[in-house]
């Protein structure tokens, strides 16, 4: 699957549409919620033929085309199914029952509802909304698919304008000649990763360098916040530069994810890293803000999904003693988090702790299969999720 996005050109009365429908599209997922809800032994199908009594019921409701509407009560069903799927896992702590939204950003179409134009630049939505003809702007091309290989359509809200993402049936494979090479990575804070040949990539701190800007724009948008009252233009506008100063900074940590991934999958043939559950390692305080800054699960999804494409193998290896064991001898030498020097007092061995680290992920991967998987972020999670109410 192939996810291209075009940011969209029209009309302000054409946005205030495209906000009615993302707003109809949440209804309908919300009220799909509540049925599964109040009813016993409710199922996806179940799903969406209530979608059809929810149209004949409330009549704005019905100008949202009907593969729009169960493209909603497919989201429903998604938290649905990865609640069921938690429990029977036993995954411990909370297992993510489905809740409501109070705001959505986006409205999914599936094959129809929408119309492109013989050039591919213009999109035509033709359901009851009748918002009319969009320019599409972006540097990708449609001109090389037929309309019948787009699958999906998804218009998203963003704080700098609304964008068009075509989600293309699409199977990418690019063949490449074998590099020879198999390297272990060991991503940290201090430095984004280091690998098993010595070598490092320093951590780009988004977040950390925006964050002066980022409290300025707040503090404008607290001064302007009127509570119990209706908010001014110029509390609107505060925080819609707020908003756009976060998506630079995503922005930014997707691109350097992308572009990081990508040379170095092109560069091995077989890639190591920790299989890290970052969301248990953000309930440190202290680190959250650096952990989370850093996206390292970003990254990891982006790794794999270019193992995919260029045909390379990516092996997630188990997280636990790689920092403390000695790579040269496997004695365990016990660190603090402080310590960044391994020296080992049986072998002698003196290294970097991260490269230490990912010598043992790389002789890991070695000995054992270990757990290899593509979850790509372009593929599942831009077709059913994204997002992911994900942008």
């Amino acid at each position: 699957m192939l996810v291209y996005e075009f940011k969209l050109k029209g009309k302000q009365q054409q946005f205030n549409l495209i906000d009615e429908a993302i707003r109809t599209a949440l209804f309908v997922r919300n009220s799909c919620i509540r049925y599964w809800l109040d009813n016993s032994k409710v199922g996806k199908y179940d799903l969406s033929a209530y979608c059809k009594m929810l149209a004949a019921n409330f009549e704005w409701a019905s100008k949202l085309n009907s593969m729009a509407r169960q493209a909603s009560a497919d989201r429903a069903w998604a938290a649905i199914s990865r609640f069921y799927d938690h429990c029977k896992k036993k995954i411990p702590g909370k297992k993510g029952f489905p809740k409501f939204k109070k705001r959505g950003h986006s409205v999914e179409y599936k094959t129809t509802g929408w119309k492109l134009s013989e050039d591919r630049k213009y999109l035509t939505l033709t359901d009851g909304f009748e918002i009319g003809r969009l320019k599409l702007v972006g540097t990708c091309d449609l001109y090389f698919y037929p309309v019948k290989d787009i699958k999906r359509v998804r218009l998203v809200k963003r704080a700098d304008g609304y964008y068009a993402q075509f989600c293309i049936a699409v199977d990418r494979q690019i063949k490449v000649h074998p590099t020879k090479k198999i390297v272990g990575l060991d991503v940290g804070l201090n430095h984004f990763y280091t690998d098993s040949d010595g070598n490092k990539v320093e951590n780009p701190r988004f977040l950390r360098k925006s964050e002066k800007a980022l409290k300025r724009l707040q503090r404008r948008v607290s001064k302007k916040f009127k509570k119990g009252k209706l908010q001014s233009n110029n509390y609107k506008k505060a925080r819609n530069k707020l908003a756009r100063k976060h998506l630079k900074v995503s922005r930014q940590r997707k691109d350097f994810a992308v572009k990081l991934a990508k040379c170095v999958i092109q560069s091995n043939d077989v890639v190591a890293y920790e299989n890290l559950q970052v969301r248990n390692m953000l309930k440190n305080h202290k680190l959250a803000k650096s952990i989370s800054d850093a996206s390292w699960y970003l990254f990891r999804c982006w790794l794999e999904y270019f193992g995919k494409v260029y045909g390379k193998i990516t092996i997630a290896v188990a997280p636990q003693w790689t920092s403390q064991n000695c790579s040269n001898c496997g004695k365990v030498v016990t660190k603090t988090l402080s310590t960044r020097t391994h020296q080992c007092s049986h072998c002698g061995t003196v290294l970097d702790r991260d490269e230490n680290a990912a010598l043992n992920i790389l002789a890991a991967c070695l000995s054992t299969v270990g757990h290899t998987g593509i979850s790509a972020w372009g593929e599942n999670d831009l077709c059913l999720d994204l997002a992911t109410g994900k942008d």
